[in-house]
Protein backbone atom coordinates (compact mmCIF):
# COMPACT_ATOMS: atom_id res chain seq x y z
CA UNK A 1 0.00 0.00 0.00
CA UNK A 2 1.02 3.56 -0.35
CA UNK A 3 0.84 6.49 1.64
CA UNK A 4 0.78 9.49 -0.11
CA UNK A 5 2.24 12.42 2.67
CA UNK A 6 0.74 15.84 1.54
CA UNK A 7 2.26 18.78 3.94
CA UNK A 8 -0.34 21.63 3.55
CA UNK A 9 2.35 24.22 3.72
CA UNK A 10 3.41 26.58 1.09
CA UNK A 11 -0.06 25.21 -0.84
CA UNK A 12 -0.30 28.88 -2.84
CA UNK A 13 -3.97 28.75 -2.75
CA UNK A 14 -3.71 24.90 -4.98
CA UNK A 15 -4.25 22.50 -2.07
CA UNK A 16 -7.94 22.26 -2.93
CA UNK A 17 -6.66 21.18 -6.85
CA UNK A 18 -4.26 19.15 -5.12
CA UNK A 19 -6.78 17.14 -2.88
CA UNK A 20 -9.31 16.36 -6.08
CA UNK A 21 -6.07 15.12 -8.56
CA UNK A 22 -5.89 12.50 -5.40
CA UNK A 23 -9.42 11.54 -5.18
CA UNK A 24 -9.62 11.14 -9.00
CA UNK A 25 -7.20 8.49 -9.20
CA UNK A 26 -8.12 5.64 -11.44
CA UNK A 27 -6.36 3.14 -8.83
CA UNK A 28 -8.16 0.94 -6.64
CA UNK A 29 -8.56 3.68 -3.51
CA UNK A 30 -7.96 0.36 -1.11
CA UNK A 31 -4.23 0.60 -2.36
CA UNK A 32 -3.13 3.67 -1.00
CA UNK A 33 -3.91 5.81 2.11
CA UNK A 34 -3.87 10.19 1.72
CA UNK A 35 -2.13 11.43 4.75
CA UNK A 36 -2.99 15.22 4.89
CA UNK A 37 -0.24 16.90 7.61
CA UNK A 38 -1.58 20.29 8.97
CA UNK A 39 0.42 23.15 10.07
CA UNK A 40 -0.28 25.56 13.08
CA UNK A 41 -0.78 28.25 10.55
CA UNK A 42 -3.31 26.58 8.22
CA UNK A 43 -6.41 28.30 8.91
CA UNK A 44 -8.91 26.66 6.39
CA UNK A 45 -10.02 23.60 8.69
CA UNK A 46 -13.48 23.37 7.82
CA UNK A 47 -13.14 23.33 4.20
CA UNK A 48 -10.40 20.81 4.64
CA UNK A 49 -12.90 18.46 6.61
CA UNK A 50 -15.35 18.98 4.28
CA UNK A 51 -13.25 17.80 1.63
CA UNK A 52 -11.32 14.77 2.91
CA UNK A 53 -13.99 13.50 5.36
CA UNK A 54 -13.32 9.43 5.69
CA UNK A 55 -10.72 9.87 2.39
CA UNK A 56 -7.98 11.28 3.84
CA UNK A 57 -6.72 11.28 7.76
CA UNK A 58 -5.30 14.43 9.36
CA UNK A 59 -2.17 14.51 11.06
CA UNK A 60 -1.55 17.75 13.23
CA UNK A 61 2.23 19.03 13.81
CA UNK A 62 3.65 21.96 15.17
CA UNK A 63 6.16 22.29 12.26
CA UNK A 64 5.81 25.03 10.22
CA UNK A 65 8.18 23.67 7.46
CA UNK A 66 6.83 20.93 4.44
CA UNK A 67 10.18 19.33 5.03
CA UNK A 68 8.77 18.48 8.74
CA UNK A 69 4.90 17.72 7.97
CA UNK A 70 6.54 15.10 5.39
CA UNK A 71 8.98 14.14 7.71
CA UNK A 72 6.46 13.72 10.19
CA UNK A 73 3.62 12.38 7.99
CA UNK A 74 6.13 9.36 7.69
CA UNK A 75 6.25 8.23 11.18
CA UNK A 76 2.13 7.85 10.30
CA UNK A 77 2.09 6.18 7.20
CA UNK A 78 1.25 2.28 7.23
CA UNK A 79 2.15 1.33 3.47
CA UNK A 80 5.03 -0.08 2.76
CA UNK A 81 5.46 2.54 0.03
CA UNK A 82 5.92 6.27 0.82
CA UNK A 83 4.45 8.87 -1.48
CA UNK A 84 5.86 12.25 -0.99
CA UNK A 85 4.30 15.41 -2.72
CA UNK A 86 3.35 18.82 -2.28
CA UNK A 87 0.16 20.41 -1.50
CA UNK A 88 0.89 22.83 -5.18
CA UNK A 89 1.54 19.69 -6.64
CA UNK A 90 -1.60 17.76 -8.82
CA UNK A 91 -1.38 14.53 -9.88
CA UNK A 92 -2.62 13.12 -13.28
CA UNK A 93 -5.25 10.77 -12.43
CA UNK A 94 -3.13 7.47 -13.75
CA UNK A 95 -0.30 8.28 -11.31
CA UNK A 96 -0.90 5.99 -8.74
CA UNK A 97 -1.46 2.91 -11.21
CA UNK A 98 2.02 3.93 -13.24
CA UNK A 99 3.72 3.72 -9.87
CA UNK A 100 2.27 0.13 -9.32
CA UNK A 101 3.57 -0.68 -12.70
CA UNK A 102 7.02 0.99 -12.57
CA UNK A 103 7.24 -1.25 -8.59
CA UNK A 104 6.81 -4.35 -10.34
CA UNK A 105 8.88 -3.47 -13.59
CA UNK A 106 12.03 -2.03 -12.12
CA UNK A 107 12.60 -4.20 -8.64
CA UNK A 108 15.75 -2.75 -8.37
CA UNK A 109 14.44 0.66 -7.68
CA UNK A 110 14.28 1.43 -4.09
CA UNK A 111 12.57 4.86 -5.03
CA UNK A 112 11.87 6.77 -7.83
CA UNK A 113 10.74 10.47 -8.95
CA UNK A 114 8.29 11.02 -11.13
CA UNK A 115 7.66 14.07 -13.61
CA UNK A 116 6.98 17.62 -13.32
CA UNK A 117 5.12 20.08 -15.47
CA UNK A 118 4.86 23.51 -14.68
CA UNK A 119 2.14 25.58 -14.26
CA UNK A 120 2.99 29.26 -14.90
CA UNK A 121 0.64 32.14 -14.61
CA UNK A 122 2.83 35.47 -15.78
CA UNK A 123 6.68 35.75 -16.48
CA UNK A 124 8.24 35.60 -13.60
CA UNK A 125 6.85 32.24 -13.30
CA UNK A 126 7.80 31.48 -16.86
CA UNK A 127 11.52 32.26 -16.08
CA UNK A 128 11.19 30.51 -12.34
CA UNK A 129 9.68 27.20 -14.16
CA UNK A 130 12.89 27.20 -16.82
CA UNK A 131 15.25 27.49 -14.19
CA UNK A 132 14.07 25.12 -11.91
CA UNK A 133 12.78 22.14 -14.63
CA UNK A 134 16.47 22.29 -16.04
CA UNK A 135 17.53 21.44 -12.83
CA UNK A 136 15.27 18.83 -12.20
CA UNK A 137 15.85 17.63 -15.78
CA UNK A 138 19.41 17.47 -15.01
CA UNK A 139 19.04 15.98 -11.55
CA UNK A 140 16.87 13.24 -13.07
CA UNK A 141 18.75 12.13 -16.29
CA UNK A 142 22.23 13.34 -16.01
CA UNK A 143 23.20 13.62 -12.48
CA UNK A 144 24.59 10.37 -10.64
CA UNK A 145 22.77 10.91 -7.66
CA UNK A 146 20.87 13.97 -7.22
CA UNK A 147 17.12 12.62 -7.64
CA UNK A 148 15.01 13.19 -5.04
CA UNK A 149 12.10 15.36 -5.53
CA UNK A 150 10.17 16.48 -2.91
CA UNK A 151 7.18 17.18 -5.37
CA UNK A 152 7.10 13.68 -6.56
CA UNK A 153 8.99 11.40 -4.57
CA UNK A 154 8.17 7.33 -3.85
CA UNK A 155 10.35 5.29 -1.28
CA UNK A 156 10.18 1.72 0.07
CA UNK A 157 9.88 2.86 3.86
CA UNK A 158 12.42 0.53 5.01
CA UNK A 159 15.18 2.28 3.12
CA UNK A 160 13.83 5.63 3.26
CA UNK A 161 14.48 5.11 7.56
CA UNK A 162 17.40 3.04 6.71
CA UNK A 163 19.12 6.33 5.47
CA UNK A 164 17.90 8.42 7.89
CA UNK A 165 14.61 10.18 6.67
CA UNK A 166 13.74 14.11 6.05
CA UNK A 167 15.58 16.07 8.46
CA UNK A 168 13.19 19.59 9.03
CA UNK A 169 16.42 21.32 10.29
CA UNK A 170 18.49 21.09 7.23
CA UNK A 171 14.97 22.57 4.81
CA UNK A 172 15.33 21.70 1.46
CA UNK A 173 18.47 20.96 1.57
CA UNK A 174 17.42 17.87 3.13
CA UNK A 175 16.58 16.22 -0.31
CA UNK A 176 19.84 16.15 -1.38
CA UNK A 177 21.24 14.68 1.95
CA UNK A 178 18.61 12.28 1.44
CA UNK A 179 19.59 11.54 -2.62
CA UNK A 180 23.43 11.24 -1.31
CA UNK A 181 22.37 8.58 1.43
CA UNK A 182 20.64 6.48 -0.82
CA UNK A 183 23.26 6.38 -3.35
CA UNK A 184 26.24 5.44 -1.23
CA UNK A 185 24.04 2.51 0.15
CA UNK A 186 23.67 1.58 -3.21
CA UNK A 187 19.93 1.78 -3.58
CA UNK A 188 19.18 3.11 -6.62
CA UNK A 189 16.26 5.60 -7.45
CA UNK A 190 14.87 5.73 -10.38
CA UNK A 191 12.95 8.06 -13.16
CA UNK A 192 9.09 7.64 -13.82
CA UNK A 193 8.73 10.58 -16.49
CA UNK A 194 5.17 8.76 -17.84
CA UNK A 195 3.65 9.43 -14.22
CA UNK A 196 3.16 13.26 -14.28
CA UNK A 197 2.75 16.28 -11.56
CA UNK A 198 1.68 19.87 -12.21
CA UNK A 199 3.65 21.91 -10.33
CA UNK A 200 2.25 25.78 -9.73
CA UNK A 201 5.36 28.14 -9.67
CA UNK A 202 4.57 31.23 -7.94
CA UNK A 203 6.74 33.62 -9.69
CA UNK A 204 7.66 36.13 -6.75
CA UNK A 205 10.96 37.49 -6.23
CA UNK A 206 10.24 37.19 -2.03
CA UNK A 207 9.49 33.55 -2.45
CA UNK A 208 12.40 32.47 -4.32
CA UNK A 209 14.28 34.31 -1.93
CA UNK A 210 13.24 32.63 1.10
CA UNK A 211 13.31 29.79 -0.78
CA UNK A 212 17.02 30.41 -1.52
CA UNK A 213 17.75 31.24 1.98
CA UNK A 214 16.07 28.15 3.41
CA UNK A 215 18.12 25.92 1.03
CA UNK A 216 21.41 27.76 1.55
CA UNK A 217 20.62 27.82 5.58
CA UNK A 218 20.17 24.14 5.57
CA UNK A 219 23.20 23.46 3.74
CA UNK A 220 25.91 24.81 6.11
CA UNK A 221 23.53 24.02 9.00
CA UNK A 222 25.16 20.57 7.38
CA UNK A 223 28.44 21.44 6.70
CA UNK A 224 29.03 22.67 10.22
CA UNK A 225 27.89 19.43 11.78
CA UNK A 226 31.14 17.66 10.44
CA UNK A 227 28.99 14.39 9.82
CA UNK A 228 30.53 11.72 8.50
CA UNK A 229 27.30 9.99 7.27
CA UNK A 230 27.47 7.82 4.30
CA UNK A 231 26.74 10.06 1.32
CA UNK A 232 28.44 12.95 3.27
CA UNK A 233 31.23 12.73 0.76
CA UNK A 234 28.93 12.81 -2.24
CA UNK A 235 27.94 16.83 -1.07
CA UNK A 236 29.72 19.17 -3.22
CA UNK A 237 31.35 21.82 -0.87
CA UNK A 238 30.75 25.21 -1.75
CA UNK A 239 33.56 27.65 -2.01
CA UNK A 240 32.57 30.28 0.26
CA UNK A 241 32.58 27.41 3.14
CA UNK A 242 35.79 26.89 1.76
CA UNK A 243 37.56 30.51 2.23
CA UNK A 244 35.38 31.37 4.62
CA UNK A 245 33.88 29.04 7.40
CA UNK A 246 37.17 29.04 9.57
CA UNK A 247 38.30 32.41 8.75
CA UNK A 248 39.52 33.96 11.96
CA UNK A 249 40.26 38.25 11.44
CA UNK A 250 43.05 37.59 14.68
CA UNK A 251 44.68 34.62 12.02
CA UNK A 252 44.30 36.74 9.27
CA UNK A 253 46.69 39.41 11.32
CA UNK A 254 48.61 36.71 12.37
CA UNK A 255 49.63 35.86 8.76
CA UNK A 256 50.09 39.62 7.81
CA UNK A 257 52.82 39.58 10.57
CA UNK A 258 54.19 36.29 9.23
CA UNK A 259 54.55 37.80 5.85
CA UNK A 260 55.53 41.30 6.91
CA UNK A 261 58.95 38.72 8.82
CA UNK A 262 58.96 36.77 5.68
CA UNK A 263 59.22 40.09 3.20
CA UNK A 264 61.92 41.54 5.63
CA UNK A 265 64.23 38.87 5.55
CA UNK A 266 64.89 38.96 1.44
CA UNK A 267 62.81 36.01 0.68
CA UNK A 268 60.04 35.77 -1.91
CA UNK A 269 61.45 39.20 -4.18
CA UNK A 270 61.47 37.91 -7.33
CA UNK A 271 58.59 38.70 -8.06
CA UNK A 272 57.58 42.16 -6.56
CA UNK A 273 53.83 42.26 -8.02
CA UNK A 274 53.00 39.25 -6.58
CA UNK A 275 54.32 40.36 -3.55
CA UNK A 276 52.35 43.64 -3.65
CA UNK A 277 48.93 41.97 -3.95
CA UNK A 278 50.00 39.40 -1.33
CA UNK A 279 50.22 42.59 1.23
CA UNK A 280 47.24 43.71 -0.19
CA UNK A 281 45.21 40.99 0.14
CA UNK A 282 46.64 40.07 3.76
CA UNK A 283 46.29 43.65 5.15
CA UNK A 284 42.09 44.01 3.97
CA UNK A 285 41.88 40.64 5.57
CA UNK A 286 43.25 41.24 8.84
CA UNK A 287 41.56 45.24 9.12
CA UNK A 288 37.99 44.60 7.48
CA UNK A 289 37.63 40.72 7.33
CA UNK A 290 35.05 39.26 4.74
CA UNK A 291 33.48 43.26 4.44
CA UNK A 292 34.17 43.78 1.06
CA UNK A 293 33.63 40.33 -0.16
CA UNK A 294 29.81 40.82 1.23
CA UNK A 295 29.37 43.93 0.13
CA UNK A 296 30.73 43.38 -3.17
CA UNK A 297 28.24 39.84 -3.35
CA UNK A 298 25.15 42.52 -2.25
CA UNK A 299 26.27 44.84 -5.12
CA UNK A 300 26.13 42.02 -7.12
CA UNK A 301 22.53 40.96 -6.12
CA UNK A 302 21.09 44.80 -6.30
CA UNK A 303 22.51 45.19 -9.82
CA UNK A 304 20.91 41.57 -10.98
CA UNK A 305 17.53 42.70 -9.39
CA UNK A 306 17.40 45.51 -10.80
CA UNK A 307 18.03 44.32 -14.60
CA UNK A 308 15.66 41.63 -13.54
CA UNK A 309 13.12 44.14 -12.91
CA UNK A 310 13.50 45.99 -15.67
CA UNK A 311 13.09 43.13 -17.86
CA UNK A 312 10.04 42.42 -16.53
CA UNK A 313 8.63 45.09 -17.62
CA UNK A 314 10.62 45.72 -21.02
CA UNK A 315 12.35 42.59 -21.69
CA UNK A 316 12.34 39.37 -23.61
CA UNK A 317 11.45 36.05 -21.77
CA UNK A 318 14.72 34.79 -23.03
CA UNK A 319 16.73 37.97 -21.19
CA UNK A 320 14.27 37.94 -17.74
CA UNK A 321 15.02 33.30 -18.06
CA UNK A 322 18.70 35.01 -18.49
CA UNK A 323 18.82 37.73 -15.35
CA UNK A 324 16.82 35.37 -13.42
CA UNK A 325 19.56 32.45 -12.79
CA UNK A 326 22.23 35.29 -12.74
CA UNK A 327 19.75 36.89 -9.88
CA UNK A 328 19.59 33.79 -7.88
CA UNK A 329 23.55 32.58 -8.52
CA UNK A 330 24.09 35.97 -6.82
CA UNK A 331 21.54 35.94 -4.12
CA UNK A 332 23.25 32.47 -3.23
CA UNK A 333 26.18 33.68 -3.09
CA UNK A 334 25.03 36.29 -0.77
CA UNK A 335 23.58 34.15 1.48
CA UNK A 336 25.98 31.42 1.83
CA UNK A 337 28.71 34.44 3.23
CA UNK A 338 25.60 35.85 5.76
CA UNK A 339 24.94 32.47 7.02
CA UNK A 340 28.54 31.28 7.52
CA UNK A 341 29.25 34.39 9.33
CA UNK A 342 26.10 33.84 11.86
CA UNK A 343 27.48 30.57 12.60
CA UNK A 344 30.74 31.73 13.01
CA UNK A 345 29.53 34.69 15.05
CA UNK A 346 27.22 32.85 17.15
CA UNK A 347 29.80 29.97 18.11
CA UNK A 348 28.63 27.35 16.28
CA UNK A 349 29.97 24.07 15.45
CA UNK A 350 32.07 24.57 12.61
CA UNK A 351 33.44 21.38 10.60
CA UNK A 352 37.36 20.85 10.46
CA UNK A 353 38.57 19.83 7.15
CA UNK A 354 42.42 19.67 8.20
CA UNK A 355 41.71 17.48 10.58
CA UNK A 356 40.06 17.73 14.89
CA UNK A 357 43.46 19.44 15.74
CA UNK A 358 42.53 22.57 13.58
CA UNK A 359 40.46 25.18 15.26
CA UNK A 360 40.73 27.21 12.46
CA UNK A 361 42.22 28.19 9.27
CA UNK A 362 42.55 30.61 6.83
CA UNK A 363 44.68 30.98 3.23
CA UNK A 364 43.04 28.00 1.91
CA UNK A 365 41.33 27.11 -1.99
CA UNK A 366 38.70 24.53 -1.89
CA UNK A 367 38.96 20.54 -1.47
CA UNK A 368 40.09 18.96 -4.76
CA UNK A 369 41.85 15.53 -6.16
CA UNK A 370 45.12 14.64 -7.67
CA UNK A 371 47.62 12.08 -7.78
CA UNK A 372 45.61 9.80 -5.84
CA UNK A 373 45.25 12.65 -2.91
CA UNK A 374 42.75 14.46 -1.88
CA UNK A 375 43.82 17.93 -0.50
CA UNK A 376 43.56 22.05 -0.22
CA UNK A 377 45.89 24.10 -1.84
CA UNK A 378 46.99 26.90 0.86
CA UNK A 379 47.87 30.46 -0.53
CA UNK A 380 51.59 30.89 -0.45
CA UNK A 381 50.78 32.32 3.39
CA UNK A 382 48.78 30.84 5.61
CA UNK A 383 47.85 29.68 9.03
CA UNK A 384 46.08 27.20 11.59
CA UNK A 385 44.62 27.51 14.88
CA UNK A 386 46.20 24.05 16.92
CA UNK A 387 45.48 22.27 19.78
CA UNK A 388 47.63 20.12 21.75
CA UNK A 389 48.74 19.67 25.07
CA UNK A 390 50.86 21.70 27.24
CA UNK A 391 54.59 21.28 26.68
CA UNK A 392 56.57 19.36 23.83
CA UNK A 393 54.13 18.28 20.83
CA UNK A 394 54.98 17.09 17.21
CA UNK A 395 53.10 18.59 14.28
CA UNK A 396 52.50 16.42 11.67
CA UNK A 397 51.64 18.34 8.19
CA UNK A 398 50.55 15.80 5.74
CA UNK A 399 51.80 17.40 2.30
CA UNK A 400 51.98 15.33 -1.06
CA UNK A 401 55.01 16.51 -3.17
CA UNK A 402 52.62 17.71 -5.90
CA UNK A 403 54.42 20.87 -6.46
CA UNK A 404 58.08 20.05 -6.66
CA UNK A 405 60.10 17.26 -3.78
CA UNK A 406 59.04 19.59 -0.35
CA UNK A 407 63.07 20.09 0.68
CA UNK A 408 63.22 22.26 -2.50
CA UNK A 409 60.35 24.73 -1.89
CA UNK A 410 61.50 26.72 0.71
CA UNK A 411 58.91 26.88 3.31
CA UNK A 412 59.37 28.62 6.48
CA UNK A 413 57.30 27.47 9.68
CA UNK A 414 56.26 30.23 12.28
CA UNK A 415 54.42 29.05 15.44
CA UNK A 416 52.90 32.15 17.54
CA UNK A 417 54.71 34.50 15.13
CA UNK A 418 58.04 33.03 15.74
CA UNK A 419 60.25 31.09 13.45
CA UNK A 420 60.28 27.73 14.01
CA UNK A 421 63.72 26.27 13.93
CA UNK A 422 65.00 24.26 11.07
CA UNK A 423 66.41 21.68 12.99
CA UNK A 424 63.46 21.17 14.68
CA UNK A 425 61.47 20.47 11.29
CA UNK A 426 62.23 16.76 9.49
CA UNK A 427 60.90 16.77 6.01
CA UNK A 428 59.54 13.69 4.70
CA UNK A 429 58.63 12.81 0.82
CA UNK A 430 54.78 14.24 2.06
CA UNK A 431 55.30 15.74 4.88
CA UNK A 432 57.17 17.86 7.46
CA UNK A 433 57.33 16.81 11.02
CA UNK A 434 57.65 19.70 13.30
CA UNK A 435 58.85 19.51 17.20
CA UNK A 436 57.63 22.53 19.19
CA UNK A 437 57.01 23.60 22.44
CA UNK A 438 53.16 24.55 23.11
CA UNK A 439 51.99 27.03 25.86
CA UNK A 440 49.98 25.83 28.63
CA UNK A 441 46.67 26.73 26.93
CA UNK A 442 47.82 24.02 24.67
CA UNK A 443 46.40 26.14 21.87
CA UNK A 444 48.77 28.09 19.26
CA UNK A 445 48.84 29.75 15.58
CA UNK A 446 51.27 27.61 13.20
CA UNK A 447 51.57 29.59 9.93
CA UNK A 448 53.97 28.87 7.16
CA UNK A 449 55.34 31.05 3.86
CA UNK A 450 57.12 29.46 0.70
CA UNK A 451 57.47 31.05 -2.99
CA UNK A 452 54.34 31.27 -5.56
CA UNK A 453 53.06 28.58 -7.56
CA UNK A 454 50.83 29.45 -10.64
CA UNK A 455 49.17 26.48 -12.25
CA UNK A 456 48.70 26.31 -16.00
CA UNK A 457 45.57 27.61 -16.36
CA UNK A 458 45.10 28.44 -13.18
CA UNK A 459 44.48 31.94 -11.97
CA UNK A 460 45.00 30.71 -7.91
CA UNK A 461 48.12 31.62 -5.95
CA UNK A 462 48.57 28.42 -4.64
CA UNK A 463 51.40 27.71 -1.95
CA UNK A 464 51.07 24.17 -0.38
CA UNK A 465 49.06 21.25 -0.77
CA UNK A 466 47.78 20.06 2.77
CA UNK A 467 45.94 17.03 3.28
CA UNK A 468 46.00 17.14 7.20
CA UNK A 469 47.29 18.46 10.37
CA UNK A 470 48.20 16.46 13.33
CA UNK A 471 48.71 17.35 16.64
CA UNK A 472 50.09 14.98 19.37
CA UNK A 473 52.74 13.92 21.52
CA UNK A 474 53.50 10.77 20.00
CA UNK A 475 52.47 11.37 15.81
CA UNK A 476 54.00 9.13 13.02
CA UNK A 477 57.36 9.48 12.13
CA UNK A 478 57.84 11.64 8.82
CA UNK A 479 59.94 8.67 7.24
CA UNK A 480 63.71 9.82 7.99
CA UNK A 481 64.40 7.80 11.01
CA UNK A 482 65.90 10.92 12.32
CA UNK A 483 63.95 12.64 15.29
CA UNK A 484 63.53 16.14 15.29
CA UNK A 485 64.94 18.24 18.29
CA UNK A 486 62.86 20.83 19.67
CA UNK A 487 61.58 24.52 17.75
CA UNK A 488 63.46 27.09 19.19
CA UNK A 489 61.43 30.26 19.30
CA UNK A 490 64.44 32.78 19.44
Amino acid sequence: MFSVIIPLEYHRGQWEQSWLGWVSQTAEKSLYEIILVVPPDFTAHDELRALAGDRARLEFTPSEHDIGLCAFGATKARGSYLFFTESHCRPEPDVIELCIRAIDNHPDWAGFSCRSVPICHNRLSEAEAAMYQADIEFGMKVHPWRKVLDQCFVTRRDVYWECGGLREELGHFAEWVLAAAYHARGHAIGYLEEACFHHYYIGEIGELKKFTLDFVQGEIRYLSEGRRDPGTELLEIPVEWSEWAGFDPLLARDVLKVFVRYSLSGRGWKQPGEKLRALVRWVVLATLGDLPVRAAARLTVVYARAVLDSLTVVGSSEAIARWMRRYIAALIRLQRLGCIRRNRRSGGLVARPLGNHVLAQIGFHALESSAGHTFRWSEPQAAVRIKGAPGRNTIHVQSPALRAPLDRIGTHFYLDGAPVDPDAIVIGRDSYTLSVDLPPSGIATLAWACPVLRGVGDSRRLGLSIVAIDVGQDMPDSGSGRPAPLAKKG
